[in-house]
């Protein structure tokens, strides 16, 4: 099917105008869609933003299988965003980018199409009236060459005209004939001319522009429908992944497990409390049959000496630490204020974290021990006294996270019983105020061996005994496994040192023992 022979030239230049117009019509319809997808795509993610919790799910206690099914369908309907940035991205890109590139491509064609057709109707219409021009002067010498007829024919039947006027006028009519015959060749050698011209417009010239024409708006429309198929491939390639990230909703939701988050609710709340026992009966009627001597029945004094839970935690909490002041570190709490289920699992994660932290300061002092004697062996690599400060403050570490362990162990530090609860000392002072009391007895310990001091220690806590690093002490009192043995100085001074700052020397006569024995 061909447009035609036909001149047609001013709607097939309508035509493809409207053709141009519509496909860019097409592309904003395109790129209006692209902006619907990022947008619904940045409203996803601002709603799953909005609703992801502000910590990591696995900070939050419990978790229920619910909540973490809804934790999932969100990490879902995120990824489900991003495959909506993909079909905009792959529609700016296949589809609306390639739409304008053609379009500018297309315009331009169109241009020289048009102006091809237009040079050839100017040629055509300069063809005519060249033809026209020797027509009308073929014309205008035939009515002279006729008027020169006439008036050759009037001086020759006239008998007073003159044989000069006879012969002028005979001259003047070949002259008009001769005239008249050239324009005549000419007008017919024009007249041929434009048709010939004429033939190849309409048969040859113009066709072959409509042809173009015809072929660019069909390369138009085969564009529009590689665009319309490319509009839908771009969602089409993405429904794979979509369709795992409902799967992946699905599945989420079939986690949900019912007895397993009642469970959870059984773990979280679980007390450990007994439920009340039955009330004594009170006989107040004894008050009417009582004498002088028997005296007031009142309640048990068991009742009246039960101890108040809440005031036994604050004596606790008054002896929370061996030496009195607080040292750097972490705070510990005795978690009283929980039942007792819960406080021993609160407890037991505090005992794994500073098992976690002592095995790394044990790392370290390995670590230096090492390098120290690495420096010692080989002096060019290091001076080993340069690593002591650091060694003394891995030992401190080490020494106070002991010493937190052992308050945090059931064996001398927490009770099941919340009546019974306190923390004190290590074991060998199991009585709140025991430790108070302890130098201040009549009779001195007799020493029981002696110490050397291998690094300095400032016994800035209560309780706790400054030494140098060399000095040399008594031995009063040995670990009993809390990480601190009691000394003595020459004057009588004594306190605790931590036991792995000293290095001891158990003797059973030694100048103490000799001393106050």
């Amino acid at each position: 099917v061909k447009w035609g022979t036909n001149d047609q030239f001013d709607n097939l230049d309508k035509h493809t105008q409207w053709g141009i117009d519509f496909l860019e019509k097409y592309a904003k319809f395109v790129k209006e869609r692209i902006e619907i997808e990022q947008n619904y795509a940045k409203q996803l993610r601002n709603l799953v933003k909005k609703y992801c919790p502000k910590r990591s799910p696995k900070d939050e206690e419990p978790r229920f299988t619910s909540c973490i099914a809804f934790f999932n369908i969100l990490n879902e309907l995120n990824d489900y965003a991003g495959q909506r940035e993909v079909v905009a991205e792959e529609m700016g890109h296949r589809v609306y980018g390639e739409l304008m590139r053609y379009s500018h491509d297309l315009k331009t064609e169109r241009k020289m199409h048009l102006q091809e057709g237009r040079k050839a109707q100017q040629y055509l219409d300069m063809c005519w009236k060249q033809m026209d021009n020797s027509k009308k002067k073929f014309e205008r010498e035939c009515r002279e060459a006729e008027k020169a007829q006439q008036s050759y024919e009037r001086l020759d039947n006239d008998t007073n005209a003159t044989k000069a006027d006879v012969e002028k006028a005979k001259q003047q009519l070949n002259l008009r004939t001769h005239m008249a015959d050239e324009n005549k060749n000419e007008y017919a050698a024009q007249l041929q001319n434009f048709n010939g011209e004429q033939h190849k417009h309409y048969y040859i010239v113009i066709p072959q522009i409509y042809k173009q024409l015809q072929e660019m708006d069909e390369r138009r429309t085969i564009k529009l429908s590689e665009c319309y198929k490319g509009f839908a491939d771009s969602e089409r390639k993405v429904i794979p992944i979509i369709s795992k990230c409902l799967e992946g909703m699905i599945l989420a939701a079939k986690s949900v497990d019912e007895h397993r988050d009642s469970q959870l609710v059984i773990d979280c709340f679980k007390s450990g409390f007994e439920p009340p026992g039955d009330f004594p009966f009170e006989d107040y009627s004894q008050n009417i049959y009582r004498t002088i001597s028997d005296g007031t029945i009142s309640t048990p004094k068991q009742e009246g000496m039960r101890i108040d839970p809440k005031t036994t935690v604050g004596k606790a909490k008054g002896k929370l630490w061996l030496f009195g002041k607080k040292p750097k570190g972490p705070a510990l709490e005795d978690f009283s204020h929980l039942p007792p289920e819960q406080r021993r699992k609160k407890l037991q994660q505090r005992i794994d974290e500073l098992n976690r932290e002592l095995q790394k300061e044990t790392d370290q002092k390995d670590a230096l021990i090492k390098m120290k004697d690495v420096y010692e062996k080989n002096p060019q690599m290091g001076d080993p006294s340069s690593l002591q400060p650091k060694l003394a403050e891995t030992m401190s570490n080490m020494d106070l996270l002991m010493f937190q362990l052992l308050c945090y162990s059931p064996e001398g530090s927490y009770t099941d019983d919340a009546n019974q609860e306190v923390r004190g000392p290590p074991q060998q002072h199991a009585h709140p105020n025991e430790f108070d009391d302890e130098f201040e007895d009549d009779d001195p310990l007799p020493a029981i061996g002696h110490c050397k001091a291998i690094y300095p220690f400032d016994g800035h806590n209560e309780g706790t005994l400054a030494m140098k690093e060399g000095e040399i002490l008594y031995i009063i009192e040995e670990d009993k496994g809390d990480g601190w043995t009691r000394a003595r100085r020459h004057n009588g001074e004594e306190g605790y040192v931590p036991t792995s700052y000293i290095d001891v020397t158990l003797e059973k006569n030694s100048k103490g023992a000799v001393t106050y024995i």
